[in-house]
Parts: C-alpha cells; sequence; structure tokens
C-alpha cells in the first residue's frame, strides 16, 4: 500500500512539473510564466518529497527532504521576486488582449 501511495504522489509531482513547462512554453509574457512555473514547480516538488518521504527509513531523512523542500521555495520565490523586478525596471509590460 505504501509503495502505491508513493507511485501516486511522484507521479502527481511529475505531473506538475509538465504542467509548470508547459506554462513556461505556452503562456505570453514573462509574469504569467514565472507564475506558472513557480507555483507548479513548488507544488510538484512538495508531492515528490511527500512520496520520497512515506519511503524514509529514517526521521532524520524525511527533516532533510524537508529542509531541501524549504529551500527551494525559499530560492524559487526569491529568483522569481528579482526576475519579475528586472522585467519591471526594462518596461516590460504584462500581456492584455
Amino acid at each position: 500500500m505504501i509503495d502505491y501511495l508513493t507511485f501516486v504522489l511522484l507521479i502527481g509531482g511529475g505531473g506538475f512539473f509538465l504542467a509548470g513547462t508547459v506554462g513556461l512554453v505556452r503562456f505570453p509574457d514573462v509574469y504569467s510564466r514565472l507564475h506558472a512555473l513557480t507555483k507548479a514547480d513548488n507544488v510538484g516538488l512538495g508531492l515528490m518529497v511527500a512520496g520520497l518521504a512515506v519511503q524514509a527509513e529514517s526521521w532524520a531523512v524525511v527533516g532533510k527532504l524537508l529542509l531541501i523542500w524549504m529551500l527551494v521555495l525559499l530560492a524559487g520565490a526569491s529568483v522569481s521576486y528579482l526576475v519579475a523586478q528586472g522585467a519591471l525596471q526594462r518596461r516590460i509590460r504584462p500581456w492584455q488582449r
């Protein structure tokens, strides 16, 4: 049963990574692309970490996985803010119909 839960969580995480990649390719402007990529990748990584944590042999491994996830969340938010700020400074306007 634990193997099936792990499988579902890992496939779900991969699906979110795929959705973020499709958003990165398909969305029209830098702001929409940043949103799609950071949100989908953060949720995808969270599901992957949950799937791996289910299979972990100790709480130390679970703690390390959660620490990695938190650091990636912090780095992703910081980098997406900097990219959006750079786009605003270059006067790149959000896409409008």
